[in-house]
Parts: structure tokens; C-alpha cells; sequence
């Protein structure tokens, strides 16, 4: 997880995009970001933040996990989306989720948080379309569109990840994603939803088994497992408005060991990527912590 910027809080666009390309050297795969338009009033635009990032690096994967498509209409972040494409020349993975934890950032939109869902699987029909045809007409319940076309196109495919946990989750999978990325669930609940998106993606006439499987982990690492637990508590509760309890069973903390071996059930049920926010000291410890458990896990599983 990559942080956006405010200088308020300490954070320059120089720090952001010096992380990012530490990241690339540093041997990461890929680096996410999270996005909000003003949750519990905080906002980072995901888009943004990784527009810039895509300018300063060559290698590495960018990825939203996850963009808030409901807040928004879906033709300008087509086209923001098709320009980030461009810009990074095939490396970017749309992530979507549909968001909800604050009501009131919705509402702060014009937005009904209870339309959320509709206005995403509305929203993700669009951008598909308008990403690879012309003369677009969408007759929708919350958004139609009658002969829209858009230029620039992407690169190339634009990968859309769904997050989530609810069924309606699964199914967004099963209908319009590439893959999907889980988040605070078991390792049953991951190899359950192989099944019930398999389900989605038949009913939607496509081949069972072309979603690809991940998950989410908020962690820290730490030598004292206490201190680390402390940590991803405050980073949490800072950002939810709730206590750690509620996410504790799902959130590893302890030595880089403890937390490549808590995820390392996840990838043997089936996650083929797994995404890290680390709650370190900065974001280079951020990363380093990162790159210490992608070589531990891929001691543990051999890969």
C-alpha cells in the first residue's frame, strides 16, 4: 500500500513517489492504493496517486484496492482510467469495491449509500464498454448514456478486481471482474468463494475458474509481537472509528515469520495475490516489512 500525500500530516508528494520507486528497487511486485473521497473526513484519490506514481516508475504493477466506482460517474473515470493505462503502458488493475463503512461520505456526494451496489455493477458494465467500443447507448437506472464515445482507449485490458466480502461481492466477481480480492475473512470463506463466484461466472456464460482469487491483510511486523499488535491497532481504530477486536482474527502482527505463516493457508486455498498494508514506521519500513514476508512466504509455499 502506497500513501497518499497531505502535508498537513506530514506526507510530501516527494516522500509518496520516493517510496514507490524504493519499492521498484527493492524487488515488490506491485504497490495498491486505497481511495476515499472524505471517510470520516479523509480523502485520497486512488487514481491520482497512482497516475503519479506510474510517472516515476518502469516495472511494477499498480493497482486500486480498492476505488470507490459508486461515488462517481462512470464515463470521466473511464477516461481517467484509459489515461493511467497509457501512462504506464499496461500496468495498472482496476480494483473496485462499493465501499459504505461511513454513510455520511456518501451522502456527501449526492449519493444513496443504499444504491451503492447498482451504481457499481451499472458503473463497471460502462467503462468495460466504453473502454473498447464506440457510440456507447446504456439505458440504466442510474446512469444512461445515449452514443458515447471515448478517446484515449486504454493500453490495453484493463483488469478489473472486485473487493469484498458479502455474496453480492462474489457474484460483482463472478459477472464483470478478472479477479477478487478478499478482505477480514477465514480461509474456509476464501475456498467457499471459489465456488459460489464459479456460480456467477457460469451464469454469466463465462468459463468457471478465469476469476482469480486474492486477499487483503492490514498487518504489523515487530520482534515483540505486543508492540506490533499496538500498532496495528491505532493504525486501524484511526481509520474505522472501531475497536481492533473486530478485526483482529483476520490481521496478523508479530515477526515477519508469524505473519508470512498466518497467510501462508490463504495462498494453499487458492489466493494468487495477496496484498500487504503494513503499519510500520514509515513508508520505507512499510516496504522493507513487505519484501521481508514475499521472500518468507515464498520460502513456506516453495514458489
Amino acid at each position: 500500500m502506497v500513501r497518499g500525500w497531505d502535508l498537513r500530516a506530514g506526507t510530501t508528494g516527494d516522500m509518496v513517489l520516493d517510496s514507490a520507486r524504493y519499492a521498484e528497487n527493492i524487488g515488490l511486485d506491485g504497490l495498491i492504493a486505497g481511495d476515499h473521497v472524505t471517510f470520516h473526513g479523509f480523502g485520497y484519490d486512488g487514481l491520482i496517486t497512482l497516475t503519479a506514481v506510474a510517472a516515476v516508475t518502469e516495472r511494477i504493477q499498480l493497482k486500486t484496492a480498492v476505488y470507490l466506482l459508486p461515488l462517481r460517474h462512470p464515463v470521466p473515470v473511464a477516461l481517467q482510467v484509459a489515461q493511467l493505462s497509457q501512462l504506464s503502458q499496461g500496468r495498472f488493475v482496476f480494483g473496485v469495491g462499493v465501499g459504505g463503512e461511513d454513510p455520511h461520505e456518501f451522502t456527501s456526494s449526492g449519493v444513496d449509500p443504499r444504491h451503492r451496489g447498482v451504481r457499481t455493477n451499472e458503473a463497471l458494465q460502462i467503462v468495460r464498454r466504453l473502454w473498447t467500443e464506440d457510440n456507447v447507448t446504456f439505458p440504466g437506472r442510474h446512469f444512461d448514456l445515449h452514443d458515447v464515445t471515448l478517446y484515449p482507449k486504454p493500453w490495453d485490458h484493463v483488469p478489473i478486481f472486485i473487493g469484498g466480502r458479502s455474496d453480492f461481492a462474489l457474484r460483482r466477481a463472478g459477472r464483470y471482474g478478472d479477479g477478487y480480492t478478499g478482505i477480514w475473512q477465514s480461509v474456509d470463506r476464501l475456498r467457499a468463494c471459489r465456488e459460489q463466484i464459479d456460480e456467477a461466472l457460469v451464469a454469466a456464460g463465462r468459463e468457471p475458474g478465469s476469476v482469480e482469487l486474492g486477499m487483503q491483510f492490514w498487518l504489523a511486523v515487530g520482534d515483540d509481537a505486543a508492540v506490533a499488535r499496538a500498532n496495528l491497532a491505532a493504525g486501524m481504530e484511526s481509520t474505522y472509528q472501531v475497536p481492533f477486536d473486530r478485526f483482529e482474527r483476520y490481521s496478523p502482527y508479530g515477526s515477519v515469520r508469524q505473519v508470512a505463516e498466518f497467510i501462508a493457508p490463504y495462498i494453499e486455498a487458492g489466493a494468487r495475490h495477496i496484498n500487504l498494508l503494513p503499519m510500520q514506521d514509515s513508508p520505507e519500513a512499510n516496504i522493507e516489512a513487505a519484501r521481508a514476508i514475499q521472500e518468507s512466504l515464498n520460502d513456506i509455499t516453495g514458489e
